[in-house]
């Protein structure tokens, strides 16, 4: 990698656009890779692991820590999403990211955005279906951060699965030229996945939640000897047996597409996506199914 000639040793906090463009421009003129990790902030060990990926495959860190009202269908949702700038600020600073991106809103939309993306079949179903807009207000603030960074690469979970696959729809219809780095999820030592959204449950809740990974995990023993819809059916009734959680939606699906199967593919895996609500806590995960 090229010497970082420019960046000190400590992180940067900007919260202008043009801010960022112009250690962005410096970075550029200097040949140097950009990795760009956009996050809603709320940070835990998964952001942290996208961080560290970042970290070893580029010259210089960019995370973005920006809750994106375009994405919200729901204003509740977005009231109570959690916002813990000065605790991220912290992680980010021991994880040895560059530039810490923390805009306010009025700086990334002075007027609203408007553009609507024809994101097309991977965004109507599943999140598409529940979230009406949703996956369009992620092309919007994401199309933003790539042009304001001009990433080498950009990094996302895939706990957001089908996010990634919008977004790289997204990224093909406008043109940008970087490589979408999906990593894998996160997961506390009992199975949950790690969420932002974790904090808001209940111990009761949190004691619960860890069934639907080990459901989903299950079931992929299940699925040796059942149909597709028999082994959607097994995780279904199994997650709402528990106390406190009602499955939304879970689909088995392709997973460049993300249409829903109705039989197991006879080449190439299926990804069973699944939202539970434990309590009023919108819980996401997804497990992938091998070929047979």
């Amino acid at each position: 990698m090229a010497e970082k000639q420019f960046f000190t040793t400590e992180m940067e906090i900007i919260r202008t656009v043009s801010g960022l463009r112009d250690r962005i421009a410096e970075a550029r003129s200097k040949g140097l890779t950009i990795g760009l990790v956009p996050t809603m902030g709320a940070l835990h060990a998964g952001h942290m692991s996208l961080i560290d990926r970042a970290r070893r495959e580029n010259d210089v860190v960019v995370v973005s820590v920006f809750v994106n009202p375009t994405q919200f269908n729901n204003p509740d949702d977005l009231r109570t999403y959690p916002r813990t700038e000065e605790a991220d600020c912290a992680l980010l600073g021991e994880a040895g990211v560059d530039l810490a991106f923390i805009p306010a809103v009025e700086e990334i939309y002075p007027e609203p955005d408007t553009r609507i993306f024809p994101l097309g079949p991977v965004a109507e179903v599943m999140e598409g279906a529940m979230r009406p807009g949703h996956f369009n207000g992620v092309a919007q603030i994401v199309s933003k951060l790539f042009a304001l960074t001009e990433p080498t690469r950009a990094y996302f979970g895939e706990k957001d699965f089908q996010q990634i696959a919008v977004i790289r729809r997204m990224a093909d219809l406008e043109g940008f030229d970087l490589e979408i780095v999906a990593c894998p999820i996160c997961r506390e030592a009992d199975g949950l996945a790690l969420s932002s959204r974790n904090v808001r449950l209940t111990p009761e809740q949190r004691e619960i939640a860890p069934a639907i990974a080990r459901t989903l995990m299950s079931s992929t023993e299940w699925a040796a000897d059942h149909t597709l819809e028999q082994t959607r059916r097994y995780v279904v009734d199994t997650v709402n047996s528990f106390p406190h959680m009602q499955v939304e939606y879970f689909e088995i699906v392709d997973p460049l597409t993300m249409q829903p199967l109705s039989e197991w593919p006879a080449a190439g895996d299926a990804v069973g996506c699944i939202t539970v609500y434990c309590g009023d806590v919108r819980l996401i995960d997804n497990i992938r199914y091998k070929a047979r």
